[in-house]
């Protein structure tokens, strides 16, 4: 941006030399133009669980409970229990660790029969409405959509969960331009590869786009990546409060204006609520 400014202060300087103004103002023009091209977010990379839907709480948990009952294995996930457990990213691996643990043994085809009934469960919950979009997510998602700004899905869940959530949005829930589950990449968040592939796919520079996440492991995933990132933090991950300084920004949730958003950290939003031109003044007007 410094070049920009320093052309446009050049092109003020010669518009006042010997009265003559209109010679510059090509040049003016041009430099401003490119000015304001350098500082447009080029897209905005969005998690899901938790970040653009109460999903783990409110649907992922309930339906690894009915999972376990209709198996008949001896597992409760309580939320408290649950909110330990979402430290480790991907849910199949989640079970896997937690049956580790308890030197619980279960065959590799249980395990996969787990994971289509625990699917099945879940996007039931979806269609039959127990889990709700954030405060100010649809909000914020139309704003983009208007203002032309590219929105890409990361997450570490599987490409049916996600298109459940979508479909169950509504027809006017903005399209996403691109896609990036646990079926694209072989390791989920902390790994950035998610990110990476997602940067690669979109064409954006890392320098240019903005992650939006609410967890630990998200935040890491996104700055492995180059990505600066907005925390809207999940109430069950109480350790993301040590981590909020490393995020660019961090809001209780992004606003609406009847729930303003409480600022955490980082430069505070208008009204308590997260904008388009939020973003772009966190991504060009704040040190990262």
């Amino acid at each position: 941006m410094t070049a920009g400014r320093d052309q446009i202060q050049e092109c003020l300087v010669s518009d006042n030399v010997w009265g003559k103004e209109r010679p510059c103002r090509t040049a003016l023009c041009s430099a401003i133009n490119g000015l304001a091209c350098m500082t447009q977010l080029r897209a905005v990379f969005w998690d899901v669980d938790g970040t653009l839907a109460d999903t783990e709480m409110d649907g992922h948990r309930p339906a690894f409970n009915a999972a376990f009952d209709e198996l008949g294995l001896p597992i409760h996930w309580d939320p408290e229990l649950y909110s330990r457990l979402l430290a480790i990213p991907g849910g199949l691996r989640r079970v896997r660790i937690y049956l580790s643990e308890r030197d619980l043994s279960v065959s590799d085809e249980t395990l996969l029969d787990l994971r289509e009934i625990k699917r099945r469960h879940y996007l039931g919950r979806i269609q039959q409405g127990h889990v709700g979009w954030r405060p100010g997510v649809r909000r914020l998602l139309h704003a983009l959509d208007k203002a032309d700004v590219p929105q890409w899905i990361v997450t570490s869940s599987g490409y049916p969960s996600v298109m459940a959530l979508l479909e169950a949005g509504g027809e006017d829930l903005p399209r996403f331009a691109g896609i990036i589950t646990s079926d694209d990449v072989s390791e989920g968040k902390p790994s950035p590869a998610g990110y990476r592939l997602a940067l690669q796919r979109s064409g954006c520079p890392a320098a240019e786009g903005l992650a939006v996440e609410d967890s630990a492991v998200g935040l890491e995933a996104a700055r492995a990546a180059g990505l600066a990132c907005l925390l809207t933090p999940s109430p069950w991950d109480t350790g993301l409060v040590s981590l909020l300084s490393r995020a660019v920004a961090a809001v209780n949730h992004l606003g609406d204006p009847s729930n303003p958003a409480t600022h955490l950290h980082g430069p505070p939003c208008s009204e308590g609520l997260v904008t388009l031109e939020y973003l772009q003044d966190l991504i060009f007007g704040t040190p990262r």
